[in-house]
């Protein structure tokens, strides 16, 4: 252990930080997000291959490791930890999984309130079920969402701006 660290505090990984962020730049890449923000089409079969590499590697580390939260990889790599696991559609156990460990790793102040929100509301879509948070859409439509009426509440819990914002930047994409 090094000096001025704890027994309860994990180790930095800058090995694992490394390669959480390689596996974003090539979900992104994939997606046709580009470094300079802009977009390109989509290569569906890329996002596919991509997808399950991650899944696999992702699900390896937390079987070790447990949600690789900020402290072990840093704010940028478990961002990216997040957004492989949002886009894990095709993996449902896995993504009901890192929910349960995302919102422990929450809890512990070792990720972002508005990802649990997002891998939420992603997973009761998957259950078939109407989201809490409204960051879901299809078609440039937000898919179902519960109790709207506190809906904007909800969202400014964990961070959101409100819907109505949001909706907005949605339907331009």
């Amino acid at each position: 252990m090094h000096s001025g660290q704890d027994a309860s505090t994990p180790p930095q990984r800058p090995d694992l930080e490394g390669e959480l962020l390689r596996r974003r730049d090539l979900d992104q890449h994939a997606r046709g997000v580009r470094p300079d923000g802009l977009r390109t089409d989509p290569d569906g079969n890329a996002m596919s291959a991509v997808d399950v590499d991650n899944v696999a590697w992702l699900q390896k580390v937390i079987d070790h490791i447990g949600w690789p939260g900020r402290t072990c990889v840093g704010k940028e790599a478990a961002r990216a930890a997040w957004l492989i696991t949002q886009h894990a559609d095709e993996h449902r156990e896995f993504q009901e999984r890192a929910l349960v460990l995302l919102r422990a790793a929450v809890e512990a102040g070792e990720a972002e309130p508005w990802q649990l929100a997002y891998l939420t509301d992603r997973c009761l879509i998957r259950r078939q079920e109407s989201q809490l948070y409204g960051t879901q859409y299809r078609d440039g439509a937000p898919l179902p969402i519960a109790e709207v009426e506190g809906l904007d509440a909800r969202r400014a819990a964990v961070g959101l701006e409100p819907h109505d914002e949001y909706d907005a930047r949605m339907r331009a994409l």
